[in-house]
């Protein structure tokens, strides 16, 4: 079967990876365009680039796929199927018809839950306590296609946007190789509106959501924290600095009297504050221009600016 992958970053490059491990036959591989990145801006490949050129696999990187040129220079590949996993751009209908299998996508949640651009985030943003992989029949709506095969994961309470994306990508690999030949020649798909589970939207994540809304209970605060860890990590200000927060704690409790923002206590590990339901043990975080600590080590030399009493907003 002549594969063609389309991907980008690091998930992309873990489902090829395996697809070349398994020794199917990639043709060719579709990704972003090279990206300035870092302080120079230098031209920067992506993950799924690189593992390609590493095994000779011919590369492909359109600004788009709506022209005839482009969809010419996939006809030339004569692929099976196209599978597509975190690619980033559209694909345009010629394109989903064009290999005889058509296109399948591997998307990180249980569809119809969690459609779009951050499956990951807004589970653990919404206290979901259970996500995993579809394999999904691309059509021209955004994650609308027919469920080929699906696989659920837990999220603990210590899951990140990271450790859960870690877990998730494994988990498409070893499914997509598991399960590519029976989707392909002999598929049992089926309809997301016969499905029990609610539609519900993933959006772009912008860094303006990381703020911290210290009115809101001490569990909702956590999971924006996880969810938004390692990007674009949730902040909050204190006396006009800029905190990022990477770790913490939630705890149940009402603190009467207490501003919903302000520290009540210092502990071993880290700094209490007041929220509108319990609070949140601060244990991890960053200072403008400074590495990520530990919320002990930076009270060391920073302890007037967390002291009891003082306010988060």
């Amino acid at each position: 079967m002549r594969i063609v992958f389309a991907g980008t970053p690091i998930f992309a490059e873990i489902q090829l990876q395996a697809l070349l491990q398994a020794k199917r036959n990639i043709v060719a591989v579709y990704t972003q365009p090279d990206k300035p990145a870092g302080r120079g801006q230098h031209l920067q490949m992506s993950p799924v680039k690189m593992l390609a050129q590493r095994h000779d696999i011919p590369v492909e990187q359109p600004i788009s796929l709506k022209s005839p040129e482009a969809l010419a220079t996939l006809e030339q590949y004569q692929a099976d199927v196209m599978i597509v996993a975190a690619y980033g751009l559209l694909l345009p209908e010629a394109i989903l018809t064009l290999p005889r299998f058509g296109c399948i996508n591997v998307h990180a949640s249980i569809l119809p839950r969690w459609r779009g651009a951050s499956p990951i985030q807004q589970a653990i943003l919404a206290g979901d306590q259970e996500t995993g992989i579809s394999l999904m029949q691309m059509d021209i709506g955004l994650d609308t296609g027919d469920i080929l095969a699906q696989k659920n994961c837990e999220i603990t309470k210590e899951d990140t946007s990271e450790t859960l994306h870690d877990k998730l990508a494994q988990l498409g690999a070893e499914l997509l190789v598991e399960k590519l030949e029976e989707i392909t020649h002999s598929p049992a798909p089926r309809k997301q509106s016969n499905m029990n589970t609610p539609v519900t939207h993933a959006g772009k994540i912008t860094k303006e959501q990381g703020r911290i809304d210290w009115h809101t209970s001490a569990k909702e605060i956590d999971q924006k924290i996880r969810a938004f860890n390692p990007w674009p990590v949730a902040f909050t200000h204190i006396d006009g600095t800029l905190i990022r927060i990477w770790k913490a704690l939630a705890s149940p409790g009402t603190f009467i009297g207490k501003t919903p923002g302000s520290i009540i206590d210092h502990t071993p590990t880290g700094i209490l504050v007041a929220t509108a339901d319990g609070s949140l043990c601060i244990e991890q975080a960053q200072l403008p221009g400074k590495k990520v600590m530990a919320m002990s080590e930076i009270l060391k030399g920073h302890a007037h600016l967390f002291a009891i009493g003082q306010q988060f907003n």
